[in-house]
């Protein structure tokens, strides 16, 4: 019984000793978060750097942007907020010994309205102060050139939207394979082509679905996107692919490939019309083939990321 009760006041000796003292240097921390421990000791806020942070923050603030319905434009999605992270910039600061720009650190600030909480629109574009533009790639007859597209973007390493119609895909399951497997986002665009804006409900419902079941079979993924064919669409027709969680998308900028124009007039075309959020329509044609690599040179020197209509339409900035 002595012997336990020894051990018992060792128990308790140690207990007290743990909560009379408040041990802030742990061995074990890595020697960012021993330095910051140790600032905490001589209060982290009354620190002149953390002021200065503090105090210049707000010059950096940036409200994020709600998605809208615009009255030419439709459906504009929004854009994140930023604002300064006072406390993880001063941590990063406080090595450093001074207020840098370079190591501030920033959170985004998330709009209240998204693009999913608008009712049922097209969309023509991206946020109009986003530095991307998007390759919309409708694919509706041939397959000869879609090799030398695929190939040249994947050369440059950029990421396109090709809208994919359902008997087209049935007759190309490779091809629409070889699209999904360079990552590559892939939508809908009817399933033979038909004018839109003159058909019934049932038909349209049924252009939609029953190219979504067939890209779904090749894919494993359903589309979230809807390119009319030739741009031809109703009320009824954004209502149907609302229904079936689908945007319908169409374009700000197109290179009219169809036409067989030379690559110096389809690029002067586009790059006349550029602009932050652009949707560039295009078609696997000859006139593609040949000025993709060039048009692709064109727009990164123009300063624009060219990402997929997923990426555009983010609220990323």
């Amino acid at each position: 019984m002595h012997k336990y009760r020894n051990y018992i006041h060792i128990i308790v000796f140690i207990i007290i000793v743990a909560i009379s003292f408040n041990i802030e240097i742990n061995p074990f921390k890595t020697n960012d978060q021993a330095v910051f421990s140790q600032m905490t000791m001589v209060n982290m806020k009354e620190d002149p750097l953390y002021r200065e942070i503090k105090e210049k923050s707000t010059g950096y603030l940036d409200e994020p942007e709600d998605a809208y319905i615009d009255r030419v434009w439709k459906k504009t999605p929004g854009r994140n907020g930023q604002k300064v992270n006072v406390e993880e910039s001063y941590k990063r600061m406080k090595k450093n010994k001074g207020f840098n720009e370079e190591l501030l650190v920033f959170d985004k600030v998330p709009p209240k309205v998204s693009l999913e909480d608008l009712g049922p629109a097209p969309i023509y574009r991206g946020h109009p102060e986003k530095q991307m533009v998007s390759f919309l790639i409708n694919v509706s007859w041939g397959t000869e050139h879609i090799p030398d597209i695929l190939d040249t973007l994947k050369k440059h390493k950029v990421k396109a939207t090709f809208f994919i119609e359902g008997t087209w895909a049935k007759q190309n399951v490779e091809y629409v394979k070889m699209i999904q497997e360079q990552g590559h986002t892939i939508g809908n665009h009817a399933y033979n082509h038909p004018d839109m804006a003159k058909l019934n409900r049932e038909q349209i419902y049924n252009q939609i679905k029953d190219t979504n079941d067939v890209l779904y079979a090749i894919t494993g993924e359903t589309p979230k996107w809807f390119a009319p064919p030739s741009g031809s669409f109703s009320e009824t027709v954004i209502r149907v692919a609302d229904e079936l969680k689908m945007e319908t998308i169409l374009w700000t900028v197109d290179t009219i490939d169809w036409k067989n124009p030379t690559v110096n007039v389809m690029l002067n075309r586009v790059m006349e019309k550029i602009h932050p959020g652009a949707t560039v329509l295009m078609h696997p044609t000859p006139s593609v083939a040949r000025g993709l690599p060039s048009l692709i040179a064109q727009i990164k020197e123009k300063g624009y990321q060219i990402g997929t209509i997923d990426k555009l339409l983010s609220e990323s900035r």
